[in-house]
């Protein structure tokens, strides 16, 4: 049987032998008790957070399940060989009081209402293979009676003799083989070509120019400071925030005040201060002072070369003490902390003027913080799942916040006495963010592979719609040209346009891009040296510089 087989394999792969079949059913009843009390309670310790569970205890309890199930199917499908060589002397009355009495002679502690219940149920598989024998039987006669039908023109079908017509029909299915298989390496061959071309043009457009390489952990978020000096800040997996030399890719500051995995960085409009929030349930708000070191000549990162693509292995991932982020100065404590919701908050931004922050998180809320006092003026309910992502409009109080249950939600705050709230459901599943742009519309990425655009005069409809072969991460839009950066899964990054047109895919090699999942985008127009930023799985931030007339000319 299958299911048999299926454990086998798994044994096969884990290296150990499978456990013999030579058993009775009381003991394969009593061993598959202990595994389900053993998987309860390994499941109960989870979801209680009492005590973790390793991957020894999900190891062990999955070979556990294996062995029992293997020795359940082997007991079962003995009883069923002996219940078919029953089947022919009996009815099925005699068969039901005979497996009934058998059941009742063996040694059981189950009340009889259960044991019945099994019975019967074990009694449904048989006759659902029993109905599918009959079709199969059903549907080989009426094979027979096409082949009889087809004989005439030397054509059979499964379980007739070879004849020429099949012969001929047979050289012609090889032949259109071949012709695909031609087809198939033209077009191979062809794309390549094709692909290189796009590949050169993308490279001359979109430049890699700098490497920030210093976490320890996989890069939530990216940001850029809107005052003078500009830096470039980063939120980790590894508990930390980093501030950088957009120039030089030097850590100028190190903030270490969250004591988990810090999932996003926004920085004041007005002032040296950070807006950090954090899987320890709590959202900073921290100063910073730096001074930029003096730019030093760097290597042309766009001469290095290779082909897309390339599959990289762990020992390619960047060094997390590469660019020595220990030796800058670090924050140990915030000047405020914003403690309201009873999970990890996931975002956090500032609304208009800086006097406002917003947070999202996954306890299904998003909170309104005075940045001053520190207290909450609105919990903003409504999200269905957890929330994953906020953002606030540049010029208007006005918020948006996306979440797992596939919906965003626009919080209107412009009328002190009238807080309204509008719902987008466009998506299929997790939406992964939706930021604003300039005027009235919003762009949302989703792990639906999609990213819609909408105005936020008319919800009822996107107004454009982007598919792309990968889930959307954090998106972000270049406000002046209007340009959408799309983070994915699959380590590639790609620019659109308002209108849903492609304009580039950023280059991808082995010696440069992203090697793990890409995270988050953000744009920086008025840089000189790098205009957009990601940053990804693989622990680094990278700086791009992307000719915007260019790449819109090409369009």
């Amino acid at each position: 049987m299958a299911a048999p087989a299926l454990f086998r394999r798994h044994f096969r792969a884990s290296g150990q032998k499978p456990p013999e079949a030579t058993v009775t059913g009381r003991e394969a009843r009593l061993a598959l008790n202990k595994t389900i009390i053993a998987c309860t309670s390994a499941l109960y310790c989870y979801s209680d957070e009492i005590f973790p569970v390793t991957e020894y205890m999900v190891t062990s309890v999955t070979e556990r399940i294996c062995n029992m199930t293997l020795i359940f199917w082997t007991v079962y499908h003995r009883s069923l060989c002996e219940a078919v060589f029953l089947k022919t002397n009996s009815s099925e009355q005699d068969r039901a009081g005979l497996q009934r009495d058998m059941l009742e002679g063996q040694d059981s502690k189950l009340p009889s209402s259960v044991r019945n219940t099994l019975l019967e149920l074990f009694g449904q598989i048989e006759r659902e293979f029993e109905n599918l024998y009959i079709e199969n039987l059903e549907l080989r006669r009426e094979i027979d009676t096409l082949n009889e039908r087809l004989a005439a023109e030397g054509q059979t079908i499964d379980g007739a003799e070879l004849s020429k017509g099949q012969l001929k029909t047979k050289a012609s299915h090889s032949t259109s083989q071949l012709s695909q298989k031609l087809k198939t390496t033209y077009k191979a061959s062809t794309s390549k070509i094709v692909s290189s071309f796009k590949t050169t043009t993308s490279r001359a457009i979109c430049q890699l120019v700098k490497e920030y390489v210093g976490h320890r952990d996989g890069i939530w978020d990216v940001s850029v400071a809107k005052t003078q000096p500009v830096v470039l800040g980063t939120a980790s997996a590894d508990h930390t925030a980093l501030l950088w030399s957009i120039e030089t890719g030097k850590c100028l500051v190190k903030y270490v005040g969250h004591v988990g995995s810090v999932n996003s960085i926004k920085f004041h409009p007005t002032e040296q201060v950070a807006l950090t929030a954090s899987g320890d349930q709590t959202a900073h708000i921290w100063r910073y002072i730096v001074q930029l070191p003096t730019p030093q000549p760097t290597a042309d990162c766009n001469q290095m070369s290779g082909e897309d693509e390339v599959e990289f292995s762990d020992k390619d991932e960047p060094d997390g003490d590469g660019d020595g982020s220990s030796d800058c100065p670090t924050v140990r404590a915030p000047l405020t902390s914003l403690k309201s919701h009873q999970g990890v908050v996931i975002a956090a931004d500032w609304l208009v003027g800086g006097k406002q922050a917003v947070t999202a998180s996954w306890d299904r809320t998003a909170n309104l913080y005075d940045v001053e006092t520190s207290e909450l003026v609105h919990s903003l309910t409504g999200h269905d799942q957890e929330l994953t992502h906020c953002c606030t409009h540049p010029t208007q109080r006005l918020v948006v916040t996306s979440s797992r249950d596939t919906t965003f939600r626009l919080w209107d705050f412009r009328d002190p006495s009238i807080h309204s709230v509008n719902v987008f459901q466009g998506h299929t599943d997790t939406v992964t963010s939706a930021v604003f742009t300039v005027g009235d519309n919003v762009v949302s990425g989703s792990d639906d592979r999609t990213v819609k655009v909408w105005d936020l005069k008319n919800m009822r409809s996107p107004i454009a719609t982007i598919r792309t072969d990968s889930a959307v991460n954090r998106i972000n839009v270049c406000v002046g040209q209007r340009i959408i950066a799309l983070p994915h899964d699959n380590r590639q990054v790609r620019l659109f346009d308002m209108s849903g047109v492609r304009l580039a895919r950023l280059p991808r090699s082995n010696r440069q891009g992203h090697r793990r999942m890409v995270c988050c985008s953000a744009w920086s127009e008025d840089h000189p040296i790098c205009n957009l930023f990601t940053c990804g799985f693989d622990r680094q931030a990278i700086g791009w510089n992307i000719n915007i007339p260019a790449l819109l000319q090409e369009k």
